[in-house]
């Protein structure tokens, strides 16, 4: 294209030096910001594109580390539930404990703590998972400020540099006294506009992950609250233990 370019500017004879000139450098400027690299043109943005670098970085940690704890976390109820169930039906307490530590899941971590209270009141048990599940929210939901912050802040602190951006190329038309050239100014402008779309793009990624993995652990949390619910009704449902005996003094 610029040989294209160069070619026209040859075939036109009216064409002052001046003009010729004049047509070159924007050649040569068009050619310089087609060779620049991402990283170049982010450098473009000031000082304020480093906490945005960290921000994303921090981000992108977040999201990487809840994402593969949500993961991590998920069990078959039904089958683990079978399993506990049977455990305690046999009598068998400690091989039902056993069995939770094995498995190291907020469900199990949960379970286990009413299975310490068996031989207590129902509302002891409810009191003991009701606190274990807290306590597993609480870790489920770890960091999500984080990155609501960030995507709150990150948009600010590039509007900020576009602010401040604009202040300096302002006060550069000042000390200049109005005699700027438009292409100065423009290149001023778009430089300060880098941070307002780095720090755009860094908000709206923090955002849409942040919803969504809070909806991971919504899903996550209703499963436990109902996976503790069927065991409850579990333990106040009557033994094979005791229905044998039931059966026998009939």
């Amino acid at each position: 294209m610029q040989a294209l370019l160069f070619f026209w500017i040859q075939s036109q004879p009216d064409t002052s030096a001046a003009d010729t000139s004049s047509i070159a450098d924007s050649l040569s400027l068009a050619a310089q910001q087609e060779n620049m690299s991402m990283l170049e043109l982010l450098a473009e943005g000031g000082v304020l594109m480093i906490p945005l670098f960290l921000l994303s970085i921090v981000a992108i940690f977040v999201i990487a580390e809840r994402w593969r704890s949500l993961n991590n976390s998920r069990i078959e109820v039904d089958g683990f539930l079978r399993t506990v169930e049977g455990m305690l039906k046999d009598g068998d307490r400690e091989r039902a404990l056993t069995y939770c530590d094995s498995i190291d899941k907020p469900l199990a971590r949960i379970l286990k703590a009413g299975i310490r209270r068996l031989g207590r009141s129902i509302r002891d048990i409810e009191s003991a998972i009701s606190n274990a599940g807290k306590k597993e929210i609480f870790h489920l939901e770890k960091r999500m400020n984080w990155l609501a912050t960030i995507a709150g802040v990150a948009p600010l602190v590039g509007f900020t540099g576009t602010v401040t951006g604009m202040i300096e190329a302002f006060m550069d038309i000042q000390s200049l006294q109005g005699n700027v050239n438009p292409s100065v100014l423009a290149g001023g402008i778009w430089e300060a506009l880098i941070t307002t779309a780095t720090g755009l793009i860094v908000g709206i990624i923090a955002y849409g992950f942040y919803n969504f993995l809070l909806g991971k652990i919504n899903r996550t949390v209703h499963e436990l609250e109902n996976a503790s619910a069927d065991f409850i009704d579990m333990l106040q449902s009557p033994s094979s233990k005791k229905k044998q005996e039931a059966q026998k003094v009939r």
